[in-house]
């Protein structure tokens, strides 16, 4: 019987694996970290006495995928968000609050009614969208739209830096036109938010977990493949410090690592070179009763704001300006802002800070050009 080798176990990683566990497959992953989840983690954090994520994931009711993925573990209802598509802004220096109330059809009658939209803007403002479904792979995101006016300042770009995590005026406009043909295109029903709910690990990595320890996988937390042996046309060995695995011919191997752990292991990759960083902080104290679950933040440093019962986090995208400063400076201008919008008491509570300096490919064109294709020279 073949085996199918998974190495990685962050999102990619334990998704390949459930599917495979799902088709019956003889599974092994492998995780070179001490933790599965890769960037969608969750751990007790002695500074605030609580478990923490190290960052806030949103996910749309149109990611398919995910859902399809938290259905066969066992926990779609480990996702909380509105009945219905809101997303609430707050403009951090004018204290203007709005919310955003698409309708869920993806006829868009939304933008006729301006309670309900973008405020200052009118309904022809939002035909700029479909430009950026007509992208080419080139574009960026500037030389299909006016990086500018409303529309830009209190949607657009708070919505495709969370999406991209690259500076939206040169993020790449066919990625940009992606995001929008499968959610906001969609209409409401595609975009609703959701969370993981009470953390990401008990929602997307441990019942993944279990789900696979139940279909009989080897599941390897804390050993790293150091190298795989090439004969030819076919790898043949996984060298870990160790031990070395071989591999048959008919085994399969997937490999579900960052870029430039993927440029070590497979000779002749393209990988993406540059990256951006995600800033994330929490604070530990309760939100005040009625605070929208999700909030957007325009005009600070802090983009999105995250209410839990118990703490309040944040998110910086494209954080690569912030990331090498202090800590606790950041941490107080991060809670200066919280506190504003919130209307919460000015006193610094207990804080944690955490920095993803290479969270993600920078979206360019340049480097959307370089994400290698799924399949290899290696059968």
């Amino acid at each position: 019987m073949s085996t199918a080798y998974v190495l990685g176990a962050g999102m990619s990683g334990l998704a390949a694996a459930v599917a495979l566990a799902e088709k019956h497959a003889k599974v092994v992953l492998i995780e070179g970290a001490p933790q599965a989840g890769g960037r969608c983690r969750s751990y007790y954090d002695p500074q605030l006495d609580t478990v923490i994520d190290n960052g806030n994931h949103l996910v749309l009711s149109g990611n398919h995928s995910v859902h399809t993925y938290l259905k066969t573990i066992g926990a779609l209802d480990h996702l909380a968000g509105p009945d219905r598509a809101e997303f609430n802004f707050a403009h951090l220096h004018t204290g203007e609050r709005w919310t955003i109330r698409p309708n869920d059809s993806a006829l868009a009658v939304w933008i006729l009614d301006p309670a309900r939209r973008v405020p200052g803007t009118s309904a022809k403002d939002y035909l700029a969208l479909l430009k950026l479904l007509l992208a080419k792979k080139s574009d960026h995101i500037r030389d299909v739209i006016a990086c500018r006016g409303p529309l830009w300042e209190k949607l657009l770009r708070p919505f495709l830096l969370a999406a991209l995590n690259t500076e939206p005026e040169i993020a790449s406009a066919a990625l940009a036109g992606a995001v929008i043909r499968e959610s906001l295109a969609k209409g409401g029903t595609a975009y609703r938010p959701r969370i993981a709910h009470p953390t990401l690990a008990s929602a997307f990595v441990d019942p993944a977990l279990a789900y696979l320890k139940a279909q009989g996988a080897d599941v390897q937390i804390g050993r790293r493949v150091r190298a795989i042996t090439y004969d030819n046309h076919r790898p043949i060995a996984l060298v870990l410090p160790d031990a070395t695995i071989p591999l048959a011919a008919e085994d399969v191997l997937i490999l579900a690592v960052p870029p430039w752990a993927l440029g070590e292991l497979l000779p002749g990759v393209t990988v993406p070179t540059e990256f951006r960083s995600i800033v994330n902080a929490h604070f530990r104290i309760a939100p005040p009763a009625g605070t929208p679950l999700m909030t957007g933040v325009i005009g600070g440093t802090v983009e999105w704001l995250f209410a839990f019962e118990d703490r309040v986090s944040i998110t910086v995208s494209g954080a690569d300006a912030i990331v090498d400063e202090d800590r606790e400076s950041l941490a107080t201008r991060f809670w200066a802002e919280v506190a504003t919008v919130m209307r919460l008491p000015a006193a610094l509570p207990p804080w944690q800070i955490v920095k993803e300096r290479r969270a993600t490919f920078a979206a360019t064109p340049e480097q959307a050009a370089l994400r290698p294709p799924a399949t290899t020279q290696f059968p």
